[in-house]
């Protein structure tokens, strides 16, 4: 009798989060907002180790003059993090206005250092609160965004987090491989738009706007912000994938693209484009791993390349099309960035930048090793069986 309760108690634990999950979604779907930005000509510098960006964002927030605005997925108050408060502290207690924005999930900031932001006079918040009627999908979705906005005029975008592993100072992971872009001038409005609107939502807020929004100069590469709100993402890369005509580089930590762009991919192969995939050996996270390897026969039978990256952890979120766009942000080529989390991309058309950030990702593939068939065949059993696991549970991974 107590075992029929307990299966009884499961099942209808798993019903409520099956319909709770998907009218969450699909309410998420209705208000989602297609964002249309303009092409702006700003200047971007491509940052592809921790020490760099954090050595210029540190600067960057001692030289800030009039606001500091951030907001990061994963924020920890570890050596690195340590390092960024107090950067922060010392321009609040200077007068700067400072607001530091962390997801309600990936905050691993304690309640003292918290107490401490607030006493000097640094806005703090959590986005994405957990709340009703969709308790379990808003436990699941993420504000993974990563923005930082100085004066107006600076602006950083890209796949790093706050913490120490992302210095290579994990034992586990080893040395960290991302991109992060650092943005100056036009182009850095629109990062500034979508930090407030992500601020607003999370505290209610009243913001003069008007005073965040300096005169910007023009630079040379144009490029365009694109956020998005777990909806129109996937159209968006579908779209991409389908207008190459000569080569794709992505380069993604999570792999588990669904049907339609497996197939955008499966058909720009067979027309003769050049598609590269790179993915970390090494998983991060129980099962995504897993999750990726059906995908990888059909695309590697269609004459796709996919290389798995060991030197460390793979973690940069890169799209090339043609030499033609670069996309760079917050986004993975998984179902939570496509229909769950808000992200943000950036979108780059200079053609000696995007050469730039090529040689990166062929670099990269360089010291990768490269998936084979006949690798596929011999995974064991076991491996299979966790595959067939992670396959059920790809929608929350």
């Amino acid at each position: 009798m107590l075992l029929i309760s307990i299966f009884t108690i499961i099942l209808l634990l798993i019903i409520w989060m099956t319909i709770d999950f998907k009218l969450g979604i699909k309410k998420q779907r209705e208000e989602a907002k297609r964002h249309v930005q303009k092409i702006r000509n700003g200047q971007c510098e491509v940052l592809i180790t921790g020490h760099e960006l954090f050595k210029k964002l540190i600067d960057d927030i001692h030289n800030a003059q009039h606001h500091i605005h951030i907001l990061f997925y994963i924020f920890r108050d570890d050596h690195i993090g340590t390092q960024v408060i107090k950067a922060l502290k010392e321009k609040a207690k200077e007068g700067i206005t400072v607001r530091l924005l962390v997801d309600r999930v990936g905050c691993h900031i304690s309640r003292k250092t918290k107490k401490e932001l607030r006493k000097v006079g640094i806005r703090f918040a959590h986005s994405h609160p957990p709340k009703f009627p969709y308790l379990f999908f808003t436990l699941n979705r993420r504000n993974h965004r990563k923005i930082t906005v100085i004066d107006g005029n600076i602006g950083y975008i890209g796949g790093y987090n706050v913490g120490d592993e992302y210095l290579g100072r994990d034992p586990k992971f080893g040395d960290w491989r991302d991109i992060h872009l650092r943005l100056q001038g036009d182009g850095v409005q629109d990062l500034q738009g979508q930090f407030l609107q992500d601020w607003v939502v999370a505290t209610k807020e009243k913001v003069k706007k008007e005073k965040y929004y300096p005169p910007l100069i023009k630079g040379f590469h144009p490029l365009k912000i694109v956020p998005s709100d777990g909806v129109f993402l996937e159209e968006a890369f579908i779209n991409f994938i389908n207008e190459a005509n000569d080569s794709i580089y992505i380069g993604t930590p999570y792999f588990i693209p669904g049907k339609d762009i497996k197939m955008a991919l499966i058909e720009a192969a067979k027309r003769g484009v050049n598609v590269k995939l790179i993915v970390p050996k090494q998983g991060d996270h129980p099962l995504v791993k897993e999750a990726a390897f059906p995908y990888f026969k059909p695309l590697i039978e269609s004459g796709c390349e996919v290389y798995r990256y060991y030197h460390g952890f793979y973690h940069a979120k890169t799209i090339i099309i043609d030499k033609k766009v670069c996309d760079i942000g917050t986004a993975n080529i998984d179902r939570r960035s496509f229909h769950i989390n808000h992200e943000v991309n950036c979108l780059v058309f200079n053609q000696k930048f995007i050469e730039n950030v090529i040689a990166i990702m062929e670099h990269d593939i360089s010291i990768s090793e490269r998936l084979t068939l006949e690798q596929l065949q011999k995974r064991s059993f076991f491996h299979k069986s966790k595959e067939k696991l992670a396959t059920v549970l790809a929608p929350l991974l």
